[in-house]
């Protein structure tokens, strides 16, 4: 084998030098179950900003961590994980949960596709609500649930002052929820696209690729009472 030619150990070692720091390392493990932005990533990591943007653009130059436009502020970023560029990473463990609640902004897509999604996978109870709900759910989630055999999401959208409870845990699915809810308020952000933005078949189908990559990361993580 030529070593030099070999793309794939290429990539494994472009990865290794990236991560060949503790303040990157911080990095990883801060997003491995949590989008961020980075001033989010400075003030939870204790770090200059001059050298998080360093470290940022090494993950970002190895495909180790990638940049996303928030849909709320358009002037915020969002930093995640290049979850296939890690597969052998175990991610750091999410704690103890009685129960998972998915938010979003009208509890009318994202969440409610998150809940089925998480039933199919998970016997912990789960439930979603919204920071301005809707009132229905969507068409297009609905016949994405269909489409991927999943249990129909419920037609009833909920505040999440309705729904969360001591011991949840909370996982925001939506740029805008993460961004109104209180900073105080634990919770895991994960920064997906609206597909209910263009309404399409398409965008509803990637929407739920993306939450059961991601739910498939997380059950490993939660320790149940």
């Amino acid at each position: 084998m030529n070593i030099e030619q070999d793309a794939g150990a290429s990539r494994r070692a472009a990865i290794h030098a990236a991560l060949g720091d503790p303040g990157r390392l911080a990095i990883v493990d801060r997003l491995l179950l949590d989008d961020a932005s980075p001033s989010e990533l400075q003030v939870l990591l204790s770090m200059p900003s001059n050298l998080l943007a360093h470290h940022v653009r090494v993950l970002e130059a190895a495909d180790v961590v990638r940049r996303s436009r928030s849909e709320g502020d358009r002037r915020r970023t969002y930093l995640s994980l290049n979850a296939e560029a890690l597969e052998t990473l175990v991610p750091r463990a999410a704690g103890r949960a009685q129960r998972v609640v998915f938010v979003c902004t009208e509890n009318s897509a994202r969440s409610q596709l998150a809940v089925a999604v998480w039933n199919r996978h998970e016997s912990l109870p789960a439930a979603s609500a919204g920071i301005h709900p809707a009132a229905e759910v969507h068409p297009g989630a609905i016949a994405a649930a269909r489409r991927h055999q999943l249990p129909v999401p419920a037609r009833r959208p909920q505040h999440i002052d309705d729904v969360l409870a001591s011991g949840d845990l909370l996982i925001a699915v939506c740029d805008n929820a993460h961004e109104e809810l209180p900073r105080d308020m634990a919770r895991i952000h994960w920064s997906i696209p609206d597909p209910s933005r263009s309404s399409t078949a398409e965008a509803f189908d990637r929407t739920v690729d993306v939450l059961t990559a991601r739910i498939d990361r997380l059950v490993r993580s939660i320790q149940t009472p």
